[in-house]
């Protein structure tokens, strides 16, 4: 068994890789430029919703407050009507990337911290690359894609971005992996 805290250089050392990796992905692959689509007539659609005044979050059109009254007449007719829409209004500071990058890179701690968590509890000092590289790297793989699943499965979100960044997952299990491997206590 090895503690987590024996293992903070392979955790700082994974989480700074994926950080870099996943600059490298998003800023200069250009794969993940089509997971979102323009709406018909962007224009009208902001113009509409601007003066709603909607507080960032996300929501759902129609929306019911609870099960009994998805199964009233007046909300099967609406969304029989159509659209259905699941949507997330972010606030004028989206855009900022700070806090953003922050939470990432401390994302990336907490996964890189799981990964060490379960293969410190199954392998002591001196496991061979290949155990460590499996449990590590399937842990991370988990940890950073496989709820991405739901999102398809629930709200419809396009299959092939959720591929994507099943990809980009696995990759990110990769670097973990064999960051872990390479700086796996003797």
């Amino acid at each position: 068994m090895v503690s987590v805290g024996a293992l903070w250089l392979p955790i700082l050392v994974a989480a700074v890789l994926i950080f870099i990796v996943s600059t490298i992905i998003h800023a200069f692959l250009g794969y993940h430029n089509s997971d979102f689509r323009g709406v018909p007539n962007e224009e009208g659609l902001r113009a509409a919703l601007r003066p709603l005044n909607i507080p960032a979050g996300d929501y759902i059109v129609p929306h019911a407050k609870d099960a009994n009254e998805r199964r009233t007449e007046e909300f099967m007719a609406k969304a029989k009507e159509g659209p259905i829409v699941f949507m997330t209004v972010l606030g004028a500071d989206a855009f900022k990337m700070g806090p953003s990058l922050i939470q990432w890179f401390v994302y990336c701690l907490m996964t890189g911290a799981f990964a060490a968590y379960l293969t410190g509890g199954a392998y002591g000092p001196g496991a061979e690359y290949m155990a460590i590289f499996g449990m590590s790297g399937t842990v991370a793989f988990l940890g950073y894609g496989w709820a991405l699943l739901q999102q398809s499965i629930w709200t419809k979100k396009n299959w092939a971005a959720t591929g994507k960044s099943l990809f980009d997952a696995w990759v990110y299990g990769l670097v973990t992996a064999g960051t872990f491997g390479w700086l796996w206590p003797a």
